[in-house]
């Protein structure tokens, strides 16, 4: 199984391993898989590669990642 997580440029290492952590454990509670059954691939993409309702991110929000309680 293939879990694809697509999100924006700027997490750190630590943020990621939770979340492969988190994914994984719900794969398993929810669809009976085993931790080695299940890979975690993440696609990082610039503001600048990605747009919602034909606006660039980049554009809608500035150059840095803006998320609520993002330690990162």
């Amino acid at each position: 199984m293939i879990i694809t997580i697509q999100m924006e440029r700027g997490r750190n290492v630590d943020t990621k391993r939770r979340a492969a952590k988190a994914f994984t454990d719900a794969a398993i509670a929810t669809l009976g898989a085993k931790a080695e059954w299940v890979t975690v691939l993440f696609e990082d993409y610039e503001r600048t590669d990605w747009a919602i309702g034909g606006n660039l991110q980049l554009d809608r929000h500035g150059p840095g990642l803006v998320t609520l309680g993002n330690k990162d």
